[in-house]
């Protein structure tokens, strides 16, 4: 199985990207954003592959980092989820906002992805609930959960859900909690958000 290309870009398609490994072409699926996040063609690429074996084909599937790879996976885990599926959603949210979207239970987020319907966007909020947030606390997939990123509040409210997981919160109770009390205290620090989420959680 083939589990990381290094190359360079030797060409890019609407949905996938020609890594050139010492003369031999590897045609990689990938979601849109990390196309959009693929370097220029000639240069050197690293890709973290999912390897799809049928009877009829290998198909190879292209990311970034192991993140958005395990998150790949674990979509895949939801009924009705393919690997088509589960690329579209990764095109439109980063892990950390597709995190965020499951401990919020906001299938409208979700939904904005491309050939995912109501239903099927209910069913991966719903059956990930239990599932992302272990695998987030415990590093497996990423802790980080995004609002406005790269924005200073964004950075407040990561820190503050990290440190409440660490306390031993799930990612989703820690994250609805921030949430609550992080619109009340725009000016809170962090520390202070961080008490004002533990009164939220303990109540």
């Amino acid at each position: 199985m083939i589990g990381k290309l290094r190359g360079v870009v030797d060409s890019t398609g609407k949905d996938w990207v020609m890594v050139d490994v010492n003369g031999v072409g590897y045609e990689v699926s990938c979601a849109s954003r990390t196309l959009s996040q693929m370097p220029a063609q000639g240069m050197p690429v690293t890709l973290t592959i999912e390897t799809h074996v049928r009877e009829d084909a290998i198909k190879l599937f292209g990311f970034l980092n192991d993140s958005e790879r395990n998150w790949f996976r674990l979509l895949q885990n939801v009924q009705g989820v393919g690997a088509k599926v589960a690329l579209s959603v990764l095109g439109v949210l980063s892990p950390g906002e597709l995190a965020s979207a499951i401990a919020l239970q906001d299938k409208a987020q979700v939904g904005r992805a491309p050939g995912v319907g109501p239903k099927v966007a209910q069913r991966i909020v719903s059956e990930l609930k239990d599932k992302a947030p272990g695998l987030l606390a415990a590093g497996n997939i990423g802790a980080t959960v995004s609002v406005n990123p790269g924005t200073q509040a964004d950075t407040k409210v990561n820190d503050t859900i990290s440190a409440l997981v660490n306390l031993g919160y799930s990612l989703s109770e820690a994250t609805v909690a921030v949430m609550t009390v992080v619109n009340r205290y725009e000016e809170a620090s962090t520390e202070e958000l961080i008490r004002h989420g533990l009164k939220e959680l303990v109540k």
